[in-house]
């Protein structure tokens, strides 16, 4: 047998997946997608695959490398390339309540399939095996890209059966995590397929991947036990939407967004997302994100009130479907300042300006890191104040140090000392 995907190996080893599952689609089947402890998405190679899937694998995988920012036009180092930005909602009612801010996504989802510009819509919803996790599903209607609605704060691998889906013809939506995103616009320079079939695609702006556990954490602390919840919604219904969580005999507990994220989600997030130097939806054609209201102090609040959408198109595609949108009265919208996008998203901008500190501490423990040429990491980075930087690159360098010795003695003794 020919050995594992060198690509693979390198990415896993360093502890660089994002889950996308990429690898799966493009590998006819030797590689599949498997949950793993503390509760993320992993390859696990079943048999060798060509030298053209390793090629395609290396290229577009990112956590082997990122999809560069498009050159030319307006790029803020913080936001990425953009047409317009504006802030808004959904002008149906409904379609704004059960999104997870302003209904923006899936308002923008629902025109393109009216307007016959995409035959389908491949998104999240929720695994009714297991409603804190995910599963992809196809959408073709109003009522059923409602159905998927709301941010899913679990694990997913929308890219796992990739090349089936280009290979059945038609026009489809892809909405999937800036890193999902990159992986499939860096698969247009290996497969033609992808720009005929995949004329839109969408993302947001992430605050990371949260494994499973986080979700189990919140479960058990309403009083409930993972194993017997039968329904759960991480947001929406409202703005930012309470975290709910029921089970077959009629229990059913709740958590704000404020403690759900902050004091359980957040604190489970996968090593990849910390250094990602992309988590606006670079790559996308339009990145949607919550227009969050801020505080005295400019912090964003999390108070339930009506959503409201931060919005960037950032191909001409992109911009001419946010402006059909508008124009049809599927999308209510006033422009924004990209200098105030900042007040909205603090904690973006700050990641960004982290970056270098972060990519730093990783190679200086003599591990890899994803290749991020054309993201403006070095141009973030001169904002970054001397403490901040520092703080991050020793409290990086503390975190993979931890996870190798964890590792190690988690290894038998003949692995330990190989």
């Amino acid at each position: 047998m020919k050995p594992p995907s060198p690509t693979i190996a390198r990415v896993l080893a360093a502890d660089l997946c994002s889950g996308c599952g990429l690898c799966a689609g493009l590998s006819s089947g030797a590689i599949a997608m498997t949950t793993q402890e503390p509760g993320f998405a992993r390859p696990i190679q079943q048999r060798p695959i060509s030298r053209g899937a390793e090629a395609r694998i290396a290229g577009c995988c990112p956590g082997s490398k990122v999809a560069p920012w498009r050159s030319g036009g307006r790029r803020h180092p913080f936001w990425g390339p953009w047409q317009s930005t504006v802030t808004g909602a959904a002008s149906d009612p409904v379609v704004r309540y059960a999104g997870a801010s302003g209904g923006a996504l899936s308002a923008l989802l629902i025109h393109a399939l009216e307007r016959k510009l995409v035959d389908r819509v491949l998104h999240v919803e929720a695994d009714p095996a297991r409603p804190t996790g995910n599963r992809m599903r196809w959408s073709t209607t109003r009522k059923e890209v409602l159905a998927g609605a709301g941010s899913r704060y679990a694990a997913s691998s929308p890219l796992a059966a990739i090349d089936q889906a280009l290979g059945e013809g038609g026009r489809f939506a892809f909405v999937g995590k800036p890193c999902d995103v990159s992986a499939l616009r860096q698969l247009e320079r290996y497969d033609s397929r992808v720009a005929t079939a995949v004329p839109l695609m969408f993302s947001f702006f992430c605050g990371g991947l949260p494994s499973s556990a986080g979700a189990d954490e919140i479960v058990r602390a309403m009083g409930l036990a993972p194993d017997e919840i039968t329904a759960f919604r991480y947001r929406g219904q409202g703005w930012p939407g309470l975290t709910v969580a029921s089970t077959a005999d009629g229990r059913s507990g709740e958590m704000s967004y404020a403690d759900s994220w902050g004091r359980h989600l957040s604190r489970q997030v996968q090593f990849r997302c910390k250094i990602c130097p992309d988590a606006v939806g670079g790559a996308a054609d339009i990145a949607c994100a919550d227009a969050w209201y801020g505080d005295a102090a400019g912090y964003p609040t999390f108070e339930e009130q009506d959503g409201r959408s931060l919005i960037m198109s950032r191909t001409t595609v992109g911009e001419a479907l946010l402006r059909s949108a508008q124009e049809a009265g599927a999308i209510q919208a006033a422009p924004l300042a990209i200098a105030d996008v900042e007040r909205m998203q603090p904690a973006q901008a700050q990641r960004k300006r982290m970056i270098i500190a972060r990519t730093t501490a990783v190679r200086a423990c003599l591990q890899p890191v994803p290749v991020m040429r054309n993201l403006d990491v070095v141009t973030a980075a001169r904002s970054a104040r001397l403490y901040d930087a520092g703080h991050n690159l020793l409290g990086t360098m503390r975190r993979v140090l931890q996870r190798r010795w964890r590792n190690r003695w988690r290894a038998s003794p003949q692995e330990r000392t190989a």
